[in-house]
């Protein structure tokens, strides 16, 4: 899957929220400060061009749809992320955080809980 940008990763988050709409629709899904809309379109047109979404006509108007879900985009960035940075180990990356201090004992003991659970 083709990495997004920051900005492609803010619009998809907005069509992830928003669901089929339209880019106007998309713009109340953004953060401040909002970008123009014609940024907002060219930037939805790139992601139909890199197949994250889709679009028919209705109308006048296009209508934009997720053509991946927002978990397997999660997913395949967090693989690809591990595999990039920490040799393919999810082992790795855990301690990596413990050593950066973004995990306490007691969130690595819920995460131990929830390994546990999903056996």
């Amino acid at each position: 899957m083709e990495k997004l940008t920051k900005q492609e990763e803010e619009v998809m988050q907005a069509i992830w929220n928003a669901g089929e709409n339209n880019v106007k629709a998309f713009l109340e899904y953004l953060p401040e400060p909002k970008p123009p809309y014609t940024t907002l379109a060219s930037t939805v047109k790139n992601l139909e061009k890199k197949k994250f979404v889709t679009s028919r006509l209705i109308g006048n108007n296009y209508l934009y749809t997720p053509a991946i879900p927002e978990e397997e985009y999660k997913r395949r960035l967090i693989q690809g992320f591990a595999q990039d940075y920490f040799n393919n180990s999810y082992k790795e990356m855990v301690n990596f955080f413990i050593e950066e201090k973004k995990l306490n004992p007691k969130e690595l003991a819920e995460l131990v809980t929830m390994i546990e659970r999903k056996k």
